[in-house]
């Protein structure tokens, strides 16, 4: 699949702001498809939706439209939900959600189409895996769990007077744990895959290593 970048890994370990980053350099669209499961969990918060129950949550993955602009936005029924999906409720369920295989099923189509009507990098955490194998580009992004927390704590510190580093470090084990032992499309990364460990990696070097794989001038 021509024009298309995948990108997989972990929580925190950069894939959205590489991804959203090349995808300006490369003049494509970026499709975070980790925002689009939390946009489903929003939407089942905001209509007091139980995450335990499946039908329902499918049914409405099913009927919300779910998009993006070209600078990365993210649109639900036509409203710009990028900063709401980010919040601590979304935080806590976005895991349940995207454990539902219905949701998954939904949301892969979705992904699929945008993906084959526009130029794309796409991240997530079964890109590579499930919704785009044959991306012409296919890269795992990871980074030690210490980085990772670091990462996310500088990001929220701010927001939340109430965070400490060492229950963002538990919370994101928690994640990837479940990201990676769940029954479907787990957390992986493909044969064919590029790897990069961007722990001791500045943005800018992470994406100068990236760009020069895409053009075919390393590997």
């Amino acid at each position: 699949m021509e024009n298309v970048v995948a990108i997989d890994g972990p929580g925190g370990a950069g894939k959205s702001t590489i991804a959203r980053l090349l995808a300006q350099k490369l003049n494509y669209l970026h499709l975070d498809t980790g925002a689009m499961y939390r946009a489903v969990t929003l939407a089942a918060l905001r209509k007091k939706i139980d995450f335990n129950k499946q039908d329902k949550l499918i049914e409405l993955a099913k009927n919300t439209d779910i998009n993006f602009n070209q600078n990365g936005d993210i649109f639900l029924n036509g409203e710009n939900i990028s900063e709401e999906i980010r919040t601590a409720a979304v935080n806590k369920h976005v895991s349940q959600t995207a454990a539902v295989k219905g949701v998954r099923e939904v949301l892969v189509k979705k992904q699929q189409l945008l993906a084959q009507n526009n130029k794309v990098v796409m991240d997530g955490r079964d890109i590579t895996t499930v919704v785009l194998p044959e991306a012409e580009h296919k890269f795992f992004l990871t980074a030690s769990l210490e980085e990772r927390a670091r990462r996310r704590y500088q990001e929220v510190k701010s927001k939340n007077k109430d965070i400490t580093l060492e229950k963002i470090k538990k919370s994101i084990a928690r994640r990837d744990k479940m990201d990676s032992e769940r029954e479907h499309s787990p957390l992986k990364k493909a044969d064919d895959a590029i790897l990069v460990d961007t722990t001791n990696l500045t943005i800018e070097e992470v994406l100068d290593r990236m760009i020069a794989i895409i053009k075919g001038e390393s590997q």
